[in-house]
């Protein structure tokens, strides 16, 4: 019964492209709207939609865009706050590390310690975020903004990163799939990823399982290119035979 009722609120949340939760509780009445909640997790948590505040929505992008950033806010915290977490055992004090934008990094820029460390990001967000600590010093990187995922990019980002000698880079993804390797919706952020993903001495891919079988315009990098891959222990076997292969970590 349950099963039938997920794919029941899953067929009417795609037919209805954003629903409330209260629309699907009216739905099935004698449900409470804890297992609501609880249906929606799980649907979420199999890549077939994305929770908002007070509903959800399909997760596929049909245009090939990245959903909102207030969006992707809501979708999978829980796990993205275990990744950070894992994040921090490859930080090194002292050193120079970067934080792609994004909502992956910004739960590692919520739970990182007052430590001593040169943080690059391009995330406005994200160094926002960091200036409640003291010992960082935090740079945050020029260029064109776009409003829907908080990141800068462009010739003024290139140029200042060009410059940089990364210990460790943080880089966030908003697709995989075997074919297309490492996926984002523009072409401006896959030129200063893949920059990153070249300059950095350790390459970290944070990546939560909703992301694998997502295909966007522009690939900036393969399981090889990587040095560790954090997840939320839910990638396929596939995946994890590659990155064995290539030598690369998942946490």
């Amino acid at each position: 019964m349950n099963q039938i009722r997920r794919e029941s609120i899953g067929k009417y949340i795609q037919e209805k492209g954003a629903v409330t939760v209260k629309e699907i509780s009216a739905l099935f009445p004698d449900v409470s709207l804890m297992t609501i909640h609880r249906d929606l997790e799980r649907l979420e948590e199999g890549g077939l939609i994305v929770r908002t505040r007070g509903g959800a929505m399909p997760v596929s992008q049909s245009n090939g865009t990245e959903a909102k950033l207030e969006t992707r806010m809501q979708s999978n915290m829980r796990s993205k706050r275990q990744m950070a977490k894992k994040a921090l055992s490859l930080i090194d004090e002292r050193s120079a590390v970067f934080f792609d934008a994004g909502t992956s990094n910004m739960a590692l820029a919520q739970v990182l310690p007052d430590v001593d460390l040169n943080i690059f990001t391009t995330g406005p967000n994200i160094a926002l975020e960091l200036s409640r600590l003291t010992n960082p010093t935090v740079h945050m990187c020029g260029g064109t903004l776009n409003r829907s995922n908080q990141a800068v990019s462009g010739a003024s980002t290139i140029a200042m990163l060009e410059d940089i000698n990364i210990a460790t880079a943080f880089v966030g993804v908003s697709g995989y799939t075997p074919e297309g390797g490492f996926t984002c919706g523009k072409e401006d952020e896959m030129l200063v990823k893949r920059l990153v993903m070249r300059k950095a001495a350790r390459k970290v891919i944070l990546m939560d399982s909703s992301k694998y079988g997502k295909i966007l315009p522009y690939t900036f990098g393969s399981v090889e290119d990587a040095d560790y891959v954090i997840s939320d222990g839910g990638l396929p076997e596939e995946f994890m035979q590659r990155a064995k292969q290539a030598g690369v970590a998942v946490l």
